[in-house]
């Protein structure tokens, strides 16, 4: 696992609720992960996620993904929690204005300390958010504690890629995207496995490359009022962002850094 000092929650907690949270919404909508709903679509059916069931979305940002599976899965209830309090309201608001507020709610807390009831929950669920939890397993820890056995943890996160980063290349990341470390698939593998789970997915989705490819074409092509208006028309600021994201597709295309998907059943 490669690492960085300075970053912890607040930090995080920082970012999302100021300029780089309301950047990233804009670029990547209300689902802030890579691929959209087609990558919720594909973690659902992989991950078998049953009609009336109940879930648990740890790191759950604005609810989003716990909109869509009561939306597309007809899941019966979603709870989410979240550090950040200004994306829980947020997400609170969109919820309410979708007519979704009796099958989704928010708790504001730390994802490694939910507080929630053990064994509660049939699937715990996460979409490219547990890279920002900088103790990785107390935080698996909890999604294994939350669901019942036979439950599912099925999430996606940015993991390091097979060809590896170099110091540099991990200093750089990390500290652009405020994490405090970043996990390789072998390693949340170990995590799952330690945590009483049996591993049924750990696979690249392949994805990264190309969508940032596509989030710079955005933002270089159709968004650039829009960013520079979220960036308080800071030229230096958008060309800091631009460079951002080419290096993390350059990163991509070189094997170094990923988008993978987990599913595994709690035994």
């Amino acid at each position: 696992m490669k690492s960085i000092s300075g970053v912890g929650l607040a930090e995080v907690v920082s970012v999302y609720s100021g300029t780089q949270g309301d950047f990233m919404q804009l670029v990547f909508g209300q689902q802030l992960h890579i691929g959209g709903m087609k990558a919720s679509i594909d973690l659902a059916d992989r991950a078998r996620i049953a009609a009336d069931s109940s879930g648990v979305d740890l790191c759950c940002c604005n609810g989003a993904g716990m909109r869509f599976l009561v939306r597309s899965r007809n899941v019966a209830s979603m709870t989410g929690v979240d550090v950040t309090e200004a994306v829980i309201e947020r997400g609170r608001r969109f919820t309410q204005e979708e007519g979704l507020e009796d099958r989704v709610r928010f708790v504001h807390a730390d994802a490694c300390d939910s507080a929630l009831p053990s064994a509660s929950a049939d699937f715990v669920w996460s979409e490219d958010a547990w890279c920002y939890v900088p103790d990785k397993p107390k935080l698996i820890a909890e999604a294994a504690r939350i669901v019942r056995r036979g439950g599912v943890i099925a999430f996606t996160d940015w993991v390091e890629g097979p060809a590896g980063l170099s110091g540099a290349e991990a200093q750089r990341l990390l500290a652009m995207m405020t994490f405090a470390n970043i996990e390789d698939v072998g390693g949340y593998v170990g995590l799952l496995s330690a945590s009483g789970c049996d591993v049924r997915i750990a696979e690249d989705t392949g994805r990264f490359a190309s969508h940032f490819e596509l989030y710079l074409k955005m933002i270089e092509m159709q968004l650039t009022y829009d960013v520079l208006r979220t960036l308080a028309f800071r030229d230096e600021l958008l060309a800091t962002l631009v460079e951002g994201f080419r290096f993390l597709g350059e990163m991509a295309r070189a094997g170094k850094v990923a988008q993978a998907r987990f599913v595994a059943r709690r035994v």
